[in-house]
């Protein structure tokens, strides 16, 4: 509900999503005046917008949970261990239901500027409804994969079919029976999307320019007596997570006694570099393919991702059996982990069936989009229905569009010209009072992003509280201890695949035409990263100008 416009807020908090639900509680918990706004009708962030066939968590779901309330981790039982959009969706509505944080929450409203008063020391949000917010702090939960990427095709506009976007999908879902459907992109939601798709549409082209590693996600309904014994284990759990920089802890469930008359079963190496050739591929026989990941060597020693990329290519060969397919969706001129890690359910299962085929960009580039179809290089292809799976202006793009106004009226958009500056992904210079939850320069995407929103969150409340239990009335970064965090970010990407110079990813900001190039996320880890974040403070919020 809308607060009234004369009001003078503590906070205001735009986006409800995982971190925008959980930012509401804990300034709840401090008794702070707040308002959250909403762009949809409903909460739930990514997993509100995100309703295309398929989509689901890419982490087991036990993991990626909130941690922050014992009750609910008790109360809630999954039904997947790869639990899809429409449980997650339930269960951050069960959330925001049971902690009562839709009172705060004024839905179907975009913001549109967040200018701040420097005489004031206050912040003014104005919203695409009319509204006018005036509050101290300003908190932008929007998510790092919120504004939907569109290729700049000649005559986009001319296709008179069908036309949706992943990111965008109705939330009355799509009726494909008998429709000859074209999905362009390869990320996530096309890996996702495409076999659940190709299961109903007549037929089913995939336009692809950098096709994907990626792996069986292995899914499966929910064991309870696993669940039964993860609700005991959950303590153990998030702090195994929090030791970990990944925020992962590959819960497998309690360890069973060794049988002395059974033998253990071999495990992986530890390095594709120790094996033979017919060792590697005997364990890719043993391990499936997802023994790849598993590799130490293949993150940063060239040589080893080499071998890797040419064993999955050969996998590949091998599954599909189809010449032209398998070359088609062969990675190429990329390492291995360069870009996000996909997993999958039958993704090259439906390249099987004799109704999906596979348009291969880098040969045949697409020339442009007509009434009936897409012309490339080659022929033009006609269909039905269009679908973008195309992703996301990731990191910056939300933030980037809206009018962020600081100290001299600079535009924050301005400031990011040539790139995110920000110190530790949570405040940018001369913005004072403005924070971010996941920013650019914090671990977020290469990491469990819920574990890093929770730390993200927590951080943010308890300087909050730190300034209003001391009297002070700013904080932002001192611009010297921004400049450094930047420097650390790229550093702690140096040597990574992420950034080898074949890489090209929406880390980078490189599948956005004319986005500046530079690595957004902090790679050193989630502990690591914590670690930091509480030296800062216990130094007194070190890097950091404090004004009373």
């Amino acid at each position: 509900m809308s607060k009234s416009n004369e009001q003078v807020l503590d906070a205001v908090v735009v986006g409800t999503g995982m971190a925008g639900l959980y930012m509401i509680k804990r300034l709840n918990d401090q008794g702070l005046k707040i308002q959250a706004i909403e762009a949809g009708s409903g909460v739930g962030g990514a997993w509100y917008w995100n309703r295309y066939p398929g989509c689901r968590a890419d982490l087991p779901i036990i993991e990626y949970s909130y941690s922050f309330s014992k009750e609910l981790q008790q109360e809630w039982d999954w039904t997947e261990v790869m639990a899809g959009q429409p449980e997650i969706e339930s269960y951050l509505n069960y959330t925001a239901d049971k902690f009562d944080l839709r009172k705060d929450i004024k839905f179907n409203t975009k913001v549109t500027d967040a200018v701040y008063d420097e005489a004031a020391n206050l912040w003014t949000v104005k919203t695409d409804q009319g509204d006018t917010f005036t509050c101290t702090y300003c908190i932008m939960a929007t998510g790092c994969l919120n504004e939907p990427n569109y290729p700049g095709f000649k005559n986009a506009d001319a296709f008179t079919g069908d036309v949706y976007h992943t990111a965008q999908w109705p939330k009355d879902g799509v009726d494909l029976t008998g429709k000859r459907v074209a999905v362009i992109g390869c990320g996530s939601s096309g890996v996702q999307s495409i076999p659940v798709m190709a299961k109903q549409a007549k037929e089913l082209i995939a336009f692809q320019r950098s096709p994907v590693y990626t792996f069986p996600a292995k899914n499966a309904p929910m064991n309870p007596k696993f669940l039964a014994q993860a609700k005991v284990d959950y303590d153990s759990i998030r702090e195994q997570q929090r030791n970990n920089e990944m925020g992962i802890c590959n819960y497998r469930g309690p360890k069973k006694p060794k049988d002395p008359n059974v033998a253990p079963k071999p495990r992986p190496s530890k390095k594709i570099m120790d094996l033979t050739p017919e060792q590697r591929k005997q364990e890719i026989k043993d391990f499936g393919i997802n023994v790849l990941t598993l590799y130490a060597d293949t993150y940063f020693n060239a040589e080893a991702n080499e071998i890797a990329s040419q064993l999955y290519c050969e996998y590949l060969q091998e599954f599909l059996g189809d010449d032209q397919k398998a070359d088609a969706l062969s990675p190429k001129n990329y390492p291995l982990h360069c870009k996000r890690p996909v997993i999958d359910t039958e993704y090259y299962g439906a390249f099987t069936q004799d109704n999906v085929s596979i348009v291969d960009l880098r040969a045949t580039p697409v020339e442009e989009v007509t009434a009936t179809g897409i012309r490339t290089s080659d022929k033009h292809y006609e269909f039905d229905v269009l679908v973008y799976a195309t992703g996301f202006d990731a990191m910056t793009g939300t933030i980037k569009k809206l009018n962020i106004r600081g100290r001299d009226n600079m535009q924050l958009s301005e400031q990011w010209e040539n790139g995110p500056r920000m110190y530790m992904g949570l405040q940018s210079a001369g913005f004072p009072n403005f924070f971010t939850t996941t920013g650019p320069g914090s671990p977020s995407v290469v990491s469990n992003v819920l574990h890093s929103i929770e730390q993200h969150v927590e951080w943010i409340d308890n300087c909050i509280a730190y300034l209003r239990e001391n009297n002070i009335k700013t904080i932002e970064p001192e611009l010297a201890a921004q400049d450094a965090w930047v420097e650390h970010v790229n550093e702690a990407a140096k040597g990574s695949m992420m950034t080898a110079p074949t890489c090209n990813s929406w880390y980078l900001g490189s599948n956005i035409d004319g986005k500046p190039q530079g690595f957004m996320p902090y790679l050193a880890g989630t502990k690591t990263y914590r670690e930091e974040c509480e030296e800062v403070v216990a130094k007194g919020y070190e890097g950091f100008s404090l004004a009373s």
